[in-house]
């Protein structure tokens, strides 16, 4: 048996994916996503594709799985299919011992989901826990029809991770060509990168431009190129990974300093931001029987002004002036655009 268990849970999707009618000749891409989805959900750790060509190799030819699987590729097609007509790996469940050690393995997982060098992972050992605690026998076919876990789709730029990761390491200089959405021509920049940061499915690295003079953080998903650069760079002493986004709200920063914001709401966005908070500076505070306020100290984002406007008529700006001026231009072209 492979010394690593949860290979296993990789062969079994690759198996559904394999045996699924809908999607006859899956590709290479579609069984890498199934499955990283039934490790990890939306929120978990990434498989690489040689991860998935080792898992493709191991079905074929590794004899100690208790089978040789006849998955061959479709040039045609330009997909994976089974070449004996009905064949399946489910013919060949797993035994106690494999399925007790696999089990095993989340539990320790789980055991040291809140020390701080796994508090990273604490998202993805949550969906593992999750998936074991709803199919303890590992029967993620008939989980799978009863239960739908949440999906992210793959975003462009997980690509860039790794080398940009090398040079935060090595504190090398970085030369990006980015390129923003509202522009169809990139510009190069040399940049010196500090942290990357993942928001609501997408990655950023946040660098000292020196033209600039200032951080500046950049979209993985809009690099168009990128070169890592043998010189290097000193960091600013005054950089502090944990505190950088103590005080933001998404991503970007429209303001310099935080602000304090207050925003009148009813008792369902009362009962909705109570039960997930949307910041950690968030307090509410109940003004009269249905009416409540939140309070935030925040930059003004355009995340922020984002949410805000996504609540609707719900919600009702009290200050700062500054973000209740955003939000009325931004409604009053909305409304133009209707009229």
């Amino acid at each position: 048996m492979p010394a690593n268990k949860y290979a296993l849970i990789r062969y079994r999707t690759i198996d559904r994916c394999l045996t699924n009618r809908s999607n006859v000749y899956p590709s290479k891409e579609d069984l890498r996503l199934a499955c990283e989805e039934a490790l990890y959900g939306s929120a978990g750790d990434r498989i690489s594709v040689s991860t998935l060509e080792k898992d493709l190799n191991a079905m074929r030819n590794d004899g100690a799985l208790g089978y040789y699987a006849p998955i061959v590729y479709h040039r045609d097609q330009r997909g994976y299919y089974y070449e004996e007509e009905g064949y399946s790996i489910e013919n060949l469940q797993l035994n106690d011992e494999e399925l007790d050690a696999i089990r095993f393995a989340a539990k320790t997982l789980v055991q040291f989901r809140n020390v701080p060098i796994f508090s990273q992972f604490d998202q993805a050992i949550s969906k593992i826990d999750d998936r074991l605690r709803l199919a303890p026998d590992l029967d993620t076919h008939t989980l799978d029809a009863v239960v739908q876990f949440e999906s992210a789709p793959s975003t462009r730029g997980s690509e860039h991770l790794i080398p940009i990761l090398q040079s935060i390491r090595k504190l090398k200089r970085v030369i990006i060509s980015h390129r923003k959405f509202i522009s169809t021509d990139a510009t190069a920049y040399c940049i010196d990168p500090y942290l990357l940061r993942e928001y609501r499915n997408r990655w950023y690295v946040i660098a000292w431009n020196e033209d600039k003079g200032q951080f500046r953080t950049y979209g993985l998903d809009r690099i168009e190129t990128i070169e890592l650069s043998d010189e290097s760079f000193d960091q600013q002493s005054n950089f502090n990974a944990d505190e950088f986004f103590v005080h933001s709200f998404g991503i970007s920063k429209i303001s310099e300093h935080p602000r304090h914001i207050r925003v009148r709401c009813g008792r369902l966005q009362y009962e909705y931001l109570a039960s997930q908070p949307v910041h950690s500076s968030q307090e509410l505070i109940q003004i009269d029987e249905d009416l409540f306020e939140l309070k935030l100290h925040v930059f003004l984002t355009f995340e922020l002004v984002q949410f805000l406007m996504g609540l609707g008529p719900a919600v009702e700006v009290i200050e700062p002036a500054e973000l209740k001026g955003l939000i009325t231009t931004q409604l009053e072209k909305t409304l133009k655009q209707y009229q």
